[in-house]
């Protein structure tokens, strides 16, 4: 050992000097962190999607004022094909705890650079009507989007998307990054077209989704002959082996050129992960994307046009190693994060 490193060492991280930081990058984060020489414990107090803040008042009393992003729940369901339990999803994701609150990678503490709350759960009317549920959603969000404040959301089955996207794109369509397994632009089966394989058909149809500025990524499995209203109406679909070929670095430069410059939507189906990650999904597909190149996809857009966003169809029961709901908690964070460089809302330079 170099005795004059050991010195250095000792003078500048011991003593009065033990707490501080030098970097000025990390000094700063610790400053807001940091009270008392401590942090707020991640394991106390009451769950919120990633420890925010909740109402300050209900929504209808104000509550919403002042907000830039307002994380919400929709514990809902009906419209899966598989196995059901996504409706459990919102409470395992706020029960997840030590996510962020730095982001390393891009460089910034969303919960201090944004105005964020808690605003809790869609109410629904009925646990039993998919139709009024969807009504209930766009209600909900709609009173969120008139506010001014930004959308992002823990789902709940595929098919809580499309109201969400009536709210948000109903006067102007907005773009859409999709990463999944599945396209979800299927047709009307068993009776309705609101289940989780065909919201963004309906939110084409319904005029408030660009086809043209919209991606999918990591698409697979053997559903593909339910998926052609994507490429008849002009979406750029990826899949898992144009991703192979591609590369990651590829799709993040094809997903910025389809999006542009205009508002887009960011939607994950934890399924768009391989089940060896996330088996905590009621339809899981193999051989699909890893934890770490979402991460990569989600920080190569950093300064895209993010309005809104969603992490969807996590279904904690068939997940005992909890994998899941941690990496749809981190996904929220990374939407989240993404937040504080959009154009519309942080308006931090990327």
């Amino acid at each position: 050992m170099n005795s004059k490193n050991l010195e250095r060492l000792r003078a500048k991280y011991t003593g009065d000097q033990a707490e501080r930081t030098y970097n000025p990058r990390f000094s700063k984060v610790v400053e807001l962190l940091f009270r008392d020489g401590t942090r707020q414990l991640p394991f106390a107090g009451t769950p919120r999607f990633l420890a925010a803040p909740g109402l300050s008042a209900p929504i209808e009393s104000g509550g919403l004022d002042g907000l830039q992003v307002a994380l919400a729940g929709i514990p809902m369901d009906l419209g899966v094909s598989n196995r059901s339990g996504a409706r459990f999803g919102p409470r395992a994701v706020r029960g997840i705890e030590r996510i962020g609150p730095y982001n390393a990678v891009l460089d910034c503490l969303p919960l201090t650079d944004l105005k964020v709350a808690d605003v809790g759960d869609v109410p629904f009317r009925s646990r039993f009507s998919l139709e009024s549920c969807h009504q209930d959603i766009e209600s909900f969000f709609a009173r969120i989007v008139a506010a001014g404040v930004a959308p992002l959301s823990v789902g709940g089955d595929h098919s809580v998307t499309h109201p969400i996207l009536r709210a948000l794109g109903a006067r102007n369509p907005v773009g859409l990054i999709h990463i999944d397994a599945h396209c979800d632009t299927g047709g009307p089966f068993d009776g309705t077209r609101f289940h989780h394989g065909a919201p963004f058909r309906n939110a084409v149809l319904d005029g408030v989704l660009d086809p043209e500025r919209c991606i999918q990524i990591g698409i697979r499995g053997s559903s593909e002959y339910l998926w052609e209203f994507s490429v008849d109406s002009g979406m750029t679909v990826i899949s898992m082996e144009q991703f192979q070929r591609m590369g990651c670095e590829a799709v993040i430069r094809k997903a910025a050129e389809v999006v542009g410059d205009g508002p887009v939507y960011v939607t994950f189906d934890v399924d768009g992960l391989d089940p060896s990650f996330a088996p905590g999904t009621g339809t899981p597909e193999v051989g699909g994307l890893t934890t770490r190149e979402v991460l990569q996809i989600l920080h190569g857009l950093k300064g895209v046009n993010v309005v809104g966003g969603d992490v969807v169809e996590i279904a904690p029961q068939y997940d005992p190693t909890t994998n899941t709901v941690q990496i749809a908690a981190q996904i929220l964070f990374e939407i989240l994060s993404l937040m504080v460089f959009s154009p519309s809302i942080g308006r931090r330079a990327p």
